[in-house]
């Protein structure tokens, strides 16, 4: 198989994972109510930590790579106060989707990278596949849910939208293997344009949703969520 099939076949694979992640959150009661809720907050949490292992072991670590200190906090910065002002902008018209955000914010700057290593090592390119597909699994989860809950969308009208979502992986992934695989100054910028901007929507939107009072294992799943991004990093490094 050559490396532009795999790439297109890695990415789509990585981006399919968010409309199975909706269509299980598209089962529209789960019984007991207390287990409905715990399970929902938990997979909120273990998107968080999911997302904030995106963050720290991969984005910035690949970010600051290249850069220099002055860009690194311009680009950082730079996505954290344009977030801010997107939420913002999205809270005064009453549209939050901080959770869909944040997985796409996640999941095309992964891509991208994943096409820039694979045209250096296809073995970390095949790993770095399958951690992307792990993290959007609860993050496409917890979009479904926040758009079901805040939109007049219809159940297939949502899922259809993150197939379509899918998309934007190849696309991305390709973009990294013939464009910026050559310009690894704008990935790094990229990565952490979006770093900032995911630590952002962390702590301003997911976290404050995951908890749950007289609950614990929501808070575990943010542990859940990190330790996989974890082992992830140990496989690629490994």
């Amino acid at each position: 198989m050559s490396n532009l099939l795999q790439i297109t076949v890695l990415t789509l694979i990585a981006g399919l994972a968010m409309p199975i992640g909706a269509s299980i959150a598209a089962v529209e009661r789960i019984r007991p109510n207390w287990l409905e809720n715990e399970l929902r907050h938990s997979v909120i949490a273990f998107g968080g930590g999911a997302l904030l292992a995106a963050v720290a072991l991969v984005l910035v670590p690949e970010g600051i790579r290249t850069l220099s200190p002055l860009a690194i906090f311009v680009c950082f910065a730079g996505g954290g106060v344009t977030f801010m002002i997107l939420d913002r902008r999205l809270a005064a018209n009453d549209a939050p989707v901080s959770q869909l955000i944040a997985m796409l914010a996640d999941f095309i700057p992964e891509a991208l990278a994943l096409g820039a290593t694979f045209a250096l090592s296809r073995d970390a390119g095949l790993l770095l596949a399958g951690v992307i597909a792990l993290q959007n699994f609860p993050e496409g989860f917890n979009a479904y849910r926040e758009l079901k809950s805040s939109t007049h969308y219809r159940r297939l009208q949502i899922i259809g939208a993150f197939i379509l979502m899918a998309m934007l992986g190849p696309a991305a992934g390709l973009s990294g293997y013939f464009v910026l695989s050559g310009y690894p100054k704008v990935v790094s910028a990229i990565m952490l344009f979006a770093a900032g901007g995911i630590l952002y929507l962390i702590f301003q939107d997911i976290a404050p949703q995951a908890r749950l009072k007289k609950h614990w294992a929501p808070p575990l799943g943010a542990v859940a969520g990190f330790l996989l991004g974890v082992m992830g990093q140990i496989l690629i490094e490994g």
